[in-house]
């Protein structure tokens, strides 16, 4: 089984370079963030033309989350427990899609996490806010059913350690590697996910379009899988796509790849 994750940065302008994907690197379940559609804008029929089951996230032009599904999709989470609001609206930035897979009842949790724009901005504040609440809505599935299998993945819009940008100067009083955005990232795992990718792959998974970051591998590791205990001992092993940064159309991330047995 294989389940990935993607911030597309626009699915509308980037529908073939998904389908491509998926035919080429026989992925099971892929969730998509930044989708940047409405649900009525969401090109559904080339996908499900390819035999794909979908869930999708959209309010407007901004955000947008989605799941395709080889497997039947069994039930849909629009946002989780807790979700705050910016501004008075509860962004599209969370899917919960549970997923008949072969090994049970899969549900994966496509996330976009708030950017946090500066360190003294009030979506910063939103952004630690969200990751807070997310940490309890995670201790509340896993007090609920302790064998349940969960992925949270997606962009996380977090480095977690300095090896995780290309230069930890250049990121000094911005945002992405302040300290309390990695405790808030760590803390999804103190209470009991873990983080599959590190162990196993080394690479950035995002490059800014500007000043020709990708061809000098300026970029940074922000895309992560965290999983449940019952679904974290079936990995066995994992990958970084730096090829779908290259070429006409790219997104600024890279899809990033976990096998499970």
């Amino acid at each position: 089984m294989r389940i990935a994750t993607w911030n597309i940065n626009s699915i509308r302008t980037r529908v073939d370079r998904v389908l491509a994907f998926l035919e080429r690197s026989e992925v099971d379940v892929l969730a998509l963030q930044e989708t940047k559609c409405r649900d009525d804008q969401f090109p559904t029929a080339p996908f499900e033309e390819a035999g794909y089951h979908l869930a999708v996230h959209g309010l407007n032009q901004w955000n947008g989350v989605a799941v395709i599904s080889k497997y039947p999709i069994l039930e849909v989470q629009i946002g989780f427990p807790g979700q705050p609001e910016f501004r008075e609206v509860v962004e599209a930035r969370a899917l919960g899609v549970t997923v008949d897979s072969p090994a049970g009842p899969l549900t994966v949790w496509s996330l976009y996490i708030p950017n946090g724009r500066e360190l003294d901005d009030p979506h910063y504040t939103y952004k630690l806010d969200w990751l807070a609440q997310l940490k309890s809505a995670a201790t509340g599935w896993l007090t609920t059913d302790p064998n349940a299998l969960i992925a949270l993945v997606g962009d996380w819009n977090v480095a977690p350690e300095d090896v995780d940008v290309w230069d930890m100067g250049f990121f000094e009083g911005k945002t992405h590697v302040s300290p309390p955005e990695r405790a808030a990232f760590a803390a999804i795992g103190e209470v009991g996910f873990t983080e599959v990718t590190r162990p196993l792959v080394t690479n950035y998974t995002y490059w800014d379009y500007q000043r020709l970051r990708f061809p000098k591998n300026e970029g940074m590791r922000i895309d992560f899988v965290y999983a449940s205990p019952a679904l974290a001992k079936r990995v066995s092993a994992a990958e970084i796509d730096r090829n779908e940064r290259k070429g006409k159309g790219a997104s600024d991330h890279v899809p990033v790849i976990v096998d499970w047995d």
